[in-house]
């Protein structure tokens, strides 16, 4: 499901400005750098992979800019419901501690999300250890969960080319071999502004109904279909769901396809009578509600990593407004350790 990417030190040095105008998505052994359409850049790390026991997360997160800082928060579980509370919970009544190379570098602050907070030391610290070979450890009295380094300094390039920063003293890496200017480090993009137009109470009550035979319908939508596998069960006998978009438009669904622990729907907008003109959004869709369809997929089925897409009606079509997901399958946490965008929007609730 997900994407992995390696791009060379020689290559980053040359061309991130290139890199820079696009989101990222790369893995790379126990680390990910993953960064949205405004430059904002995130760095998730978990312990060792094939290590459950002590399931853990830091996520670190850095703004595009010059004068921008590192924040960073620490999940701790095991993907059951609420065991990160829990543990944030016992961490109210004894302390969780920070050790870099067995050096205690102070309380964690548990937040009742479930999350702790980093200090700004404690991050400082640690993005200096990621940059090298170290032991990182979070401490609840005899209990250890143990962060994994491998793969940190590869992601941490990454984010250093998409924002501009490599070779400047605000460089994750290298900066102490700084030989260009913070002046020169890219600044953060407006997020696009979209508007999300509300189906009306009136428009969706109207006494225009549309009629149309399941197996035409299925014939009008195939030749939207980039390949039949994109949806093998559009003429299958599952009902078809039809919500008024407007005074003219609709929006059709119906199942495309199901797998062990996932399932789509195709989403098409049409014209309510000739020519229908028949507009594909998704074949992975999953909710369709008030102006908005999303695809929630699992990465796999214990649900401890996902994958989501929303899209918005803006009164002509269905526009992309969000896409994330919520990092490795690690048994962090039901539904994932974080939300890790790669693309976002400022959305404006449209009333007709």
């Amino acid at each position: 499901m997900w994407r992995i990417t390696a791009i060379s030190t020689a290559f980053m040095l040359s061309s991130f400005s290139t890199l820079a105008a696009t989101s990222l998505e790369f893995t790379q052994q126990d680390w990910q750098a993953v960064c949205d359409n405004t430059r904002t850049c995130r760095l998730a790390g978990y312990q060792a992979e094939g290590s459950s026991e002590q399931p853990v997360s830091i996520l670190l997160v850095r703004r595009a800019g010059v004068d921008t800082s590192v924040e960073g928060k620490v999940k701790f579980g095991g993907a059951k419901e609420s065991s990160s509370k829990a543990l944030m919970q016992l961490g109210n009544r004894h302390r969780i501690s920070l050790f870099i190379d067995n050096k205690d570098l102070g309380e964690i602050k548990p937040l009742s999300s479930g999350d702790a907070d980093l200090t700004a030391a404690q991050v400082n610290a640690l993005v200096t250890a990621l940059a090298k070979s170290s032991k990182i450890e979070l401490v609840l009295r005899n209990t250890r969960w143990q962060l994994s380094d491998k793969g940190a300094t590869a992601a941490m390039m990454q984010v250093d080319a998409v924002q501009g920063r490599v070779g400047t003293p605000s460089a994750l890496i290298g900066s102490e071999d700084a030989t260009r200017s913070n002046t020169s480090v890219l600044s953060a993009a407006a997020a696009p502004s979209l508007n999300l137009v509300l189906p009306s109470s009136q428009t969706t009550n109207q006494s225009t109904k549309f009629v149309m035979r399941a197996s035409n319908l299925a014939a009008l939508l195939k030749p939207t279909l980039k390949d039949s596998s994109d949806c093998p069960n559009i003429a299958d006998s599952s009902s078809w769901q039809v919500a008024r978009l407007s005074s003219t438009k609709l929006l059709v669904q119906h199942n495309c396809w199901s797998a062990v622990y996932n399932s789509g729907a195709g989403a098409w907008v049409i014209n309510d009578r000739k020519p229908y003109n028949p507009q594909l959004v998704t074949t992975n869709a999953t909710e369709y509600k008030s102006g908005k369809i999303s695809a929630v997929q699992k990465g796999r089925s214990l649900g401890d990593c996902l994958s989501k897409t929303d899209w918005i009606w803006n009164g002509k079509r269905f526009v992309k407004s969000h896409e994330s997901t919520t990092g490795l399958c690690r048994m962090v946490s039901v539904g994932g350790a974080w939300q890790l965008p790669t693309y976002v929007s400022d959305v404006k609730i449209i009333r007709q």
